[in-house]
């Protein structure tokens, strides 16, 4: 972990965040794996944002490609990051 910038933290920790961005996803993009992820996610955020991710992760389809159902096909939202 020591060899990721600032940067990719930030995007670690948004990915990690978002329903439909699986942990296989972090893994390929980054090289971490889900328990690496958590670890991350640990170290760099407030003990009380730490908790409320893990409780709001806890059960997700979504985070894992196998436990998803196969009408979630993409990692965002259809509206996220069209030019306005």
């Amino acid at each position: 972990m020591s060899t990721l910038s600032e940067e990719d933290i930030s995007r670690i920790i948004e990915m990690a965040w978002e329903d439909r961005t699986p942990f296989e996803a972090i893994e390929t993009q980054f090289g971490l794996n889900e328990s690496a992820v958590i670890e991350l996610m640990r170290t760099h955020m407030k003990s009380s944002s730490f908790r409320m991710w893990r409780k709001r992760m806890h059960g997700r389809n979504t985070k894992h490609v196998k436990l998803r159902s196969s009408d979630v096909n993409r990692h965002h939202c259809p509206t996220q990051y069209k030019p306005k």
